[in-house]
């Protein structure tokens, strides 16, 4: 009998169109964040749209309960550092994958 597949876990934070954060976890994002933009969940119903704002995989349910524990104990300046921190990282590893590229021929601009 194969094993069954490992579950992967999320921590996610999302800003709301009032500009509030919630964070949450789940083992299935795409389920969740569906759920968020249908308006299935209680806090958010009244905030949509939603925009994913940071999305952190963790070993396990029990690490993602502590991982959420974390960035609800933060203050908002806190989480919006660390945010946007995050945006920073994520747009200096977008510019250095354009730079390998435009390098090796891949890209035409």
């Amino acid at each position: 009998r194969p094993a069954a597949p490992k579950q992967r876990w999320h921590v996610y934070l999302l800003r709301c169109a009032d500009d509030t954060l919630y964070c949450g976890c789940t083992n299935d994002l795409p389920r969740r964040l569906a759920a968020h933009a249908r308006g299935r969940v209680k806090y958010t119903r009244a905030r949509l749209p939603v925009a994913v704002a940071d999305v952190e995989r963790v070993a396990d349910k029990s690490a993602a309960l502590r991982r959420e524990w974390q960035w609800k104990k933060l203050t908002r300046a806190e989480k919006l550092r660390r945010i946007s921190i995050t945006e920073t990282q994520r747009r200096l590893r977008a510019a250095r994958k354009l730079a390998i590229a435009s390098a090796c021929g891949k890209l035409q601009v």
